[in-house]
């Protein structure tokens, strides 16, 4: 894990959640890269230096940020992007090659309506880099037990499950395996590729009407330290997909949570 990406919005709470992706990043010797979306557009006649001004001052504030936090040796680079965040991110990551993204959900307040924003839930479901969702304020800590939750065992490629290898060795975390089995599984989605039973000798089958209905129930009795799900189509986000937004009633949970990409399913 080399490149760590962390985009920072508007948020006070934005130097916390770079403090963990610093903490984090320094387990696996990464850099971390800062950036800022901007979206300038100039017409016919007006300031030919508009954009630059911009962008500086987004500089800037991505070092207002930098400065609140302990690097602890880790190298962090700043970037900055006019245009679509999602556009951004995927300019950066063809440039660099990105390992991780971690942001933070909106808010932790169970009375917020909205466990991820526009911003953040268009990350989710929009780009295929890997991305860990943090609870604002969190410390980093090792990861110890991970539950890994799924409603088909199919991977087309066992490299989509890098990251979490890369997690569950550095830490040496205990992987829990659970597939929901969900109203139009098929026996295919029933075997479990074997890069994923490698990662735990400890397999729950569970039937439930949603893949997050599923881990609900396995929780509290697994008292996870991160959640592991898979962002595919017909998978965690099913009945999330058509909007960007996602309320707490149809997903909330106060621990870490990587979301690791299956392209083309």
């Amino acid at each position: 894990m080399n490149n760590i990406l962390v985009p920072i919005g508007t948020s006070p709470d934005s130097s916390q959640t770079l403090q963990y992706a610093v903490d984090f990043a320094s387990n696996f010797g990464a850099k971390v890269y800062v950036m800022d979306v901007f979206n300038v557009t100039t017409a016919v006649g007006s300031l030919a230096n508009v954009e630059e001004k911009v962008a500086k001052s987004s500089k800037e504030h991505l070092k207002e940020v930098i400065d609140q936090v302990d690097t602890k040796g880790v190298e962090i680079k700043m970037a900055t992007y006019n245009g679509d965040i999602i556009d951004g991110l995927k300019s950066i990551n063809k440039e660099l090659g990105i390992d991780l993204i971690i942001i933070a959900p909106r808010s932790n307040d169970i009375q917020e309506e909205l466990y991820l924003g526009n911003t953040s839930g268009r990350i989710i479901k929009q780009t295929e880099i890997p991305t860990l969702i943090v609870p604002k304020g969190t410390t980093f800590k090792p990861a110890k037990k991970i539950l890994t939750a799924f409603g088909s065992g199919i991977l087309k490629r066992s490299s989509i499950l890098t990251p979490l290898i890369m997690i569950k060795n550095k830490f040496r975390s205990e992987v829990s395996l659970l597939l929901v089995k969900r109203p139009g599984y098929t026996e295919d989605d029933l075997k479990v590729n074997t890069a994923l039973m490698d990662l735990s000798s400890h397999l729950s089958i569970t039937e439930n009407g949603t893949t997050y209905l599923g881990v609900t129930e396995y929780f509290q009795k697994e008292h996870p330290d991160m959640l592991c799900v898979f962002r595919r189509k017909r998978g965690f986000f099913k009945k999330l997909w058509e909007k960007n937004t996602i309320q707490k009633s149809e997903f909330f949970v106060k621990i870490p949570v990587l979301v690791l990409s299956v392209k083309k399913d």
